[in-house]
C-alpha cells in the first residue's frame, strides 16, 4: 500500500462524515450554499494533497481543519465585500443640474460685467481669488474701508442684477 490516504479511504470518509462537516461549516457560515461549497472544496483539497496525509486516521482531522480555514476565508471575503459596498458613491450632478449651473454662472458673469470697475475688482479678488479684505486693499492700493464699501455695494448690485434674471 502506498504512503498517504487512498482514494477509497477518502470516499469512505466522505460518505461517513459529509453531514457532520456540513454541520461544522453551518456553525461558521450562515447560508447552506456556502456551507456546501466549503465542504466540497475541503474534500477536493484533501484529495489533491492525500499523499501528504501519511496516517489515514488523520484524514478527518485534516478535513475539519480545511473546513474551518475555508469558512474563515469565505467570511473574510464577505467582510471585504461589505466594506467595499458600504462606501457611498460620489455625488454626481445630473445633466440638468450641470446646465442650470452653467446658466447661473453665465448670469453671474454678465452681472459682474455690469458692476463698476472697483466693485468688480474687489469682489473678484475677495471671492474668486479667496483673498482677505486686507490682502485686497494691499493689492488694489486702497484703504480697508474702501474695500468694505466697494464689496458691500457690489454685492447689493449683484443681488439686484441676479434677481432680475430669474
Amino acid at each position: 500500500m502506498a504512503a498517504g490516504t487512498t482514494v477509497d479511504h477518502l470516499t469512505e470518509t466522505y460518505r461517513a462524515h459529509y453531514r457532520s462537516l456540513l454541520g461544522l461549516a453551518a456553525l461558521l457560515l450562515d447560508d447552506t450554499a456556502s456551507c456546501e461549497d466549503v465542504v466540497q472544496e475541503a474534500f477536493i483539497r484533501v484529495h489533491s494533497a492525500r499523499n501528504r496525509v501519511r496516517e489515514p486516521e488523520k484524514t478527518l482531522a485534516y478535513l475539519r481543519q480545511t473546513v474551518v480555514n475555508l469558512s474563515r476565508s469565505a467570511l473574510r471575503r464577505r467582510i471585504l465585500g461589505l466594506k467595499l459596498l458600504s462606501k457611498p458613491m460620489p455625488d454626481m450632478a445630473s445633466a440638468e443640474e450641470g446646465a442650470y449651473d452653467l446658466l447661473e454662472r453665465d448670469a453671474l458673469i454678465k452681472a459682474m460685467r455690469g458692476l463698476q470697475r472697483r466693485q468688480r475688482e474687489v469682489l473678484s479678488l475677495r471671492y474668486f481669488a479667496d483673498m482677505t479684505e486686507a490682502q485686497v486693499a494691499e493689492t488694489l492700493g486702497i484703504s480697508l474701508g474702501s474695500v468694505k464699501a466697494y464689496g458691500s455695494r457690489g454685492i447689493a448690485a449683484l443681488r439686484v442684477a441676479m434677481e432680475a434674471t430669474t
